[in-house]
C-alpha cells in the first residue's frame, strides 16, 4: 500500500472524510496537523505550486482572507500570510506517490495513489 501524507484539521469534516477514505483503503497515512505544525516556507511553496498556485491553496471561507485582500494578492504575499497564519491554508492536502491534491471533495485524495 502507498504511503500518504495528509495535512489535516480534525475539526474539518472534509478532512476527516478524506483521512477515513484513505485509511479504509488500507494505506499508511502520515497525519500532519498543519495548524499545530505548519509547513516551512519551501514546503508550503512546493505544495502550492503542485495544486495550482497559492490562490488554489488559499482558504477564504471562515477566514479573514478577503478582508486582507488575499484573493487578489500575488503568490508571495499569499504564501507569507499562510506561513504566518496557517488557518489560511485550505485542507485537506494529500501528498502521495502520484502527486499532491487539495482533496475537495474527499474522493480527490484517491488521485494521489
Amino acid at each position: 500500500m502507498a504511503n500518504i501524507t495528509i495535512w489535516h484539521n480534525p475539526k474539518c469534516g472534509t478532512s476527516r472524510n478524506a483521512l477515513a477514505l484513505l485509511q479504509e483503503q488500507g494505506h499508511a497515512v502520515t497525519i500532519v496537523e498543519y495548524l499545530k505544525s505548519p509547513p516551512d516556507a519551501a514546503t508550503l511553496a512546493g505544495v502550492a505550486a503542485a495544486v495550482g498556485g497559492a490562490q488554489a491553496l488559499l482558504r477564504t471561507r471562515g477566514t479573514d482572507a478577503e478582508a486582507r485582500g488575499l484573493p487578489a494578492a500575488d503568490d508571495a504575499t499569499v504564501l507569507a500570510a499562510m506561513q504566518a497564519d496557517p488557518i489560511l491554508i485550505n485542507r485537506p492536502v494529500v501528498i502521495g506517490p502520484r502527486g499532491t491534491v487539495l482533496a475537495r471533495p474527499p474522493e480527490k485524495a484517491l488521485e494521489t495513489l
